[in-house]
């Protein structure tokens, strides 16, 4: 493939794709809007109508936000490949460091702190703006700051060792290095599930013990029904950060532990959380948590075996605006250049992953249903939909590519139906 046939594909993509998301947006915010009047009838009897009419605004605000961070990530992806931002960047760092991995890892760190710089204004506007707006922000500008270096720091002592690894066998390991990273990257993953419940989540919240006898002796009884051992249940305190409720597992063989946000608990009753938690349950005895970490796998493998040829494609290089050095390494650049460009080539196929996202709740539900009663998960999930401000009346297409869980009336209708 020549340069110029790679450039016309990837601007190709990318027109498509941008015309997409901005297609889906729009119906998605008319559809939304055209159903903000009345509240379901399913949902009726169940959210008040004040409640309904805010999800919308907040949907429709929350879309209005991504457009414009979209327009800004594509801008930034243009100035980057074709119009010669990561080309000016690699030659000053050239002139500075020279060919070797310091070259290498100032040009990834430098390409992650200019990204971050960018999204820094649209995380704050969220938060502090946006959330702020619907009632939904708790953090402090301090925390928000204090969270911004921790994120900083955890991902340096953890991202720079392992990118130096990877850089290490992409340069000296061969033709099968893409193998090998691969066996790193996995390895990597599987150490993450275990060290981040106990080490790196900490260092964000505080985690305590659940303190209610009778709560704990209820989800203790639901675990021993379904056979799942845990290291133990956790109350988190999130209302810190937000007013948004969950409940989830972490950590992977005997490190597993069950979480809930405090939020969650303040607001749904015993059985109402017992349900919520059958669900997460079901997650992992249905296998879904392996299903996607090996899905996971198998992708990743995919991906870098794909980096693996294109690395060797000086179309691949120019094709994006940048001159490959003709001494010394290209492995930094085409990492950066294969991360700015797979999701352009890529979102055309995000249904299928939600596909299989949606079949996974669909049986977790099916599994909360059987194990405790279907009718106090339905006003668990009428409640966190209410607090959460979800959208009852998403566009059904743009559900089908943003969203891992079935809309609020299939999924209760799904509940319903099975009992």
């Amino acid at each position: 493939m020549s340069s110029l046939a790679f450039s016309v594909l990837f601007v190709t993509f990318l027109v498509v794709t941008l015309t997409v998301r901005f297609w889906l947006a729009s119906r998605h915010i008319r559809h939304v809007l055209a159903h903000r009047s009345a509240v379901p009838a399913e949902f009726a009897e169940k959210i008040p109508l004040y409640a309904h009419q805010k999800a919308a605004d907040y949907t429709v605000a929350k879309t209005r936000l991504g457009v414009l961070t979209m327009l800004v990530n594509a801008t930034m992806l243009i100035g980057f490949t074709l119009l010669g931002g990561l080309q000016a960047l690699s030659v000053n760092l050239f002139k500075l460091f020279g060919s070797g991995m310091t070259y290498q890892l100032a040009l990834l760190a430098s390409f992650a702190f200019i990204t971050a710089a960018v999204d820094l204004p649209f995380d704050y506007y969220k938060q502090f703006v946006l959330e702020a707006r619907f009632g939904f922000n708790k953090m402090t500008l301090r925390l928000f700051i204090s969270d911004l270096l921790k994120n900083t720091l955890v991902g340096i002592v953890i991202g720079l060792p392992l990118t130096w690894v990877i850089l290490t066998l992409m340069e000296k390991s061969g033709n099968l290095w893409w193998f090998y990273a691969w066996l790193v990257w996995s390895g990597f993953q599987l150490l993450m599930l275990v060290l981040y419940p106990t080490v790196i989540a900490p260092l964000f919240n505080k985690f305590t013990p659940l303190q209610d006898e009778g709560l704990r002796a209820r989800i203790e009884g639901l675990m021993h029904r379904v056979g799942f051992a845990s290291k133990g249940l956790f109350v988190m305190d999130g209302s810190k950060r937000s007013a948004h409720g969950n409940a989830y597992f972490s950590g992977f063989g005997a490190a597993k532990r069950i979480v809930f946000f405090d939020t969650l608990l303040a607001r749904l009753g015993p059985q109402e959380i017992e349900a919520v938690l059958a669900h997460e349950l079901g997650h992992f005895k249905l296998k879904h948590v392996i299903k996607r970490i090996a899905m996971m796998f198998l992708l990743s493998l995919g991906f870098l075996a794909l980096l693996g040829y294109l690395k060797t494609q000086t179309w691949f290089f120019t094709g994006l605006g940048v001159d490959p050095l003709l001494i010394g390494a290209n492995d930094a650049m085409s990492l950066i250049l294969f991360m700015l460009v797979l999701p352009v080539f890529t979102f055309l196929f995000s249904p299928l992953i939600s596909v299989t996202s949606r079949k996974h709740e669909f049986e977790a539900d099916a599994f909360a249903a059987k194990h405790t009663d279907a009718q106090e998960l339905v006003s668990a999930l009428v409640k966190l939909y209410e607090d959460n401000a979800s959208t009852l009346t998403p566009d059904p297409l743009h559900s089908a590519f943003y969203d891992s869980h079935p809309p609020a009336t299939v999924r209760i209708q799904h509940l319903l139906a099975g009992q």
